[in-house]
């Protein structure tokens, strides 16, 4: 068991003395970065190589529109001008929402056994609040159905938004006529009332910057010109009066072709008289004949 031990212990030290493999080594300090528009984003990017000490660094964008970032020593596309490399980090100046995304940074050691390594940075560029677009009508009847419509599509992440009522905040509870949905942005009336004429406007809100408003809408609610039950019983009129020339004209039009069917029909069928009967009696033929000569 000694003897064991004595071989044992100069293999662990020639182990742990030894490189268990030469190979490059990729990684990222923060691998997703949130920044916001207009400032400046920092993706950092790491590296260890045995060997090789001026190994070949790239970036890229990863997805449907993958391009070159940094390659050959050099910017691209539209990071030209605006981007900057220490080591293997990557830092592009005044971001935009186009510049979200994935990006990878690769690294290659030609000079060592695993001579390639890479890791994945996420971007996501913040954008505060923009003004919405609000839908407003000007005017609706009592009674009908209503919804108003409020979008802020650039906002980053999602606005929720919130609706006013000549300038007070309107809060949806069991007994409003009323429901609000603050992510869709939506305000529905299922039946208008008088009471729900005024001015309306929609402000959109998330957590990097200040809430933005529309302008402010002035919605009319106005009584139907005539009484419903009046409108209808005039259509249902309307409606069987006209059924009722339909059938006339058609009994009309069966009655005109039948009689023309039938005097064609006796036209054809007329034959003309009969030839006088022939002479019989010769004899007094030829006397009647000539007492007249």
């Amino acid at each position: 068991m000694t003897s064991m031990k004595m071989l044992a212990l100069p293999l662990l030290i020639t182990l742990l003395h030894s490189p268990i493999c030469l190979s490059v080594t990729v990684s990222s300090s923060k691998p997703k970065v949130e920044v916001h528009e207009h400032t400046d984003a920092v993706l950092a990017c790491e590296f260890k190589t045995e060997k090789d000490q001026s190994p070949r660094i790239e970036w890229k964008t990863t997805g449907k529109e993958a391009a070159f970032v940094y390659f050959n020593k050099k910017f691209s596309g539209r990071y030209v001008g605006r981007a900057k490399i220490e080591g293997a980090t990557l830092t592009i100046h005044s971001v935009t929402q186009k510049d979200s995304g994935q990006y990878r940074c690769e690294v290659t050691a030609s000079q060592d056994r695993v001579n390639f390594g890479e890791v994945t940075v996420t971007l996501n560029v913040l954008v505060p609040p923009h003004v919405p677009s609000c839908e407003v009508p000007s005017s609706v009847f009592v009674g009908s159905d209503l919804e108003l419509h409020c979008k802020d599509k650039l906002s980053v992440p999602p606005a929720t938004y919130r609706w006013y009522k000549d300038s007070k905040a309107l809060t949806a509870t069991a007994d409003t006529p009323y429901s609000i949905d603050i992510n869709k942005g939506t305000l529905k009336f299922k039946s208008v009332s008088k009471t729900d004429a005024g001015m309306y406007r929609c402000e959109s809100s998330n957590s990097v910057g200040a809430p933005k408003s529309c302008v402010a809408q002035q919605l009319k609610v106005t009584e139907y010109p005539l009484n419903m039950t009046i409108l209808i019983a005039g259509a249902a009129g309307f409606l069987m009066l006209l059924t009722f020339c339909c059938i006339c004209v058609c009994v009309c039009r069966r009655r005109g072709c039948c009689r023309k069917h039938k005097k064609t029909k006796s036209t054809k069928s007329f034959n003309p008289p009969p030839p006088p009967p022939p002479i019989r009696n010769l004899k007094n033929y030829k006397q009647t004949h000539s007492f007249m000569i």
